[in-house]
């Protein structure tokens, strides 16, 4: 069993070394003012004059100067090699939301793990944040404010199926599979979407601008 390393009533931000904007992370804190870097992001937080509140990894790609600026029992090292830094962060962390920043648009191989992870602890409420798209497992359901015209896409990671109001093309009846049928560029078509599905494995993306919409859809309130 992974023992909790941060536990906090407040929503996580969680950078990673990807590509990040300085408007993306201040944008985000607003939202989610506990922060959390992965192994060398913690450099990444750092050049946007931020110190977090704890740094989790394996240390590989940690500065020197990282680990002077920062408070040192700040520094949680996880020697192990069977996951990634985002898997030992992610794993680790017990909030009402994780908004994870800086694991889209670099690596391919890295962000393709991201969703892999996500797929994999479904209990933790995680949205990966990018500067064009948000991304999210949906393990059964959700409902969500959409406008009109928004672009709703559905990526399997495995075998799923599932009904859906508000869409421009229903999936009812729909065998999803990573290998077979897929569901990017969907459409909303009334103000109200709703996606319901018989297990979990389905990947939903959506612009970034309606990332206040799925926090309110996933998320209790901070209040």
């Amino acid at each position: 069993m992974t023992i909790p390393i941060v536990t906090t009533c407040n929503y996580v931000t969680l950078v990673g070394g990807g590509d990040l904007e300085s408007t993306t992370l201040n944008d985000v804190l607003k939202i989610a003012p506990y922060l959390v870097a992965a192994d060398g992001a913690a450099d990444v937080a750092l050049s946007f004059n931020a110190i977090p509140e704890a740094v989790i990894g394996d240390f590989d790609s940690l500065s020197a100067d990282a680990r002077e600026t920062i408070p040192q029992d700040r520094f949680f090292h996880i020697a192990e090699q069977n996951s990634t830094d985002f898997e030992k962060c992610l794993s680790r962390i017990e909030a009402p939301l994780v908004l994870a920043l800086g694991f889209m648009g670099a690596r391919l191989d890295h962000e393709l793990a991201v969703y892999s992870v996500l797929m994999r602890y479904p209990e933790r409420r995680c949205i990966v944040v990018g500067e064009c798209d948000i991304c999210l497992h949906v393990p059964e359901g959700i409902s969500l404010e959409l406008a009109p015209g928004t672009r709703v896409s559905l990526f399997p990671l495995g075998q799923v199926t599932g009904k859906s109001t508000g869409l421009r093309w229903p999936i009812e009846g729909i065998e999803f599979a990573p290998n077979g049928r897929i569901g990017t560029s969907n459409e909303a078509t009334q103000a109200r979407v709703t996606l319901d599905f018989a297990g979990p494995g389905m990947l939903l993306i959506l612009p970034r601008h309606c990332l206040g919409a799925v926090i309110a859809a996933i998320a209790p309130s901070q209040e």
